[in-house]
């Protein structure tokens, strides 16, 4: 998931360096989205097994 973020972002990166601001915004969007995501899933993740870890000990 997150190379998806990384993918959009350097696509931002390139329509931005080339003028295209609104595909540049748009990208840019979509890969904070996208990084956003990730980041709450996987603190879900993170408490989870650490829930698993001191169930276990």
């Amino acid at each position: 998931m997150i190379e998806l973020a990384i993918g959009a972002l350097v696509v931002g990166l390139i329509a931005s360096v080339l003028g295209f601001t609104s595909i540049a915004g748009a990208s840019f969007a979509v890969a904070k989205v996208i990084a956003g995501v990730f980041f709450v899933l996987f603190l879900i993740l993170l408490l989870m097994a650490w829930g698993v870890g001191s169930a276990l000990a």
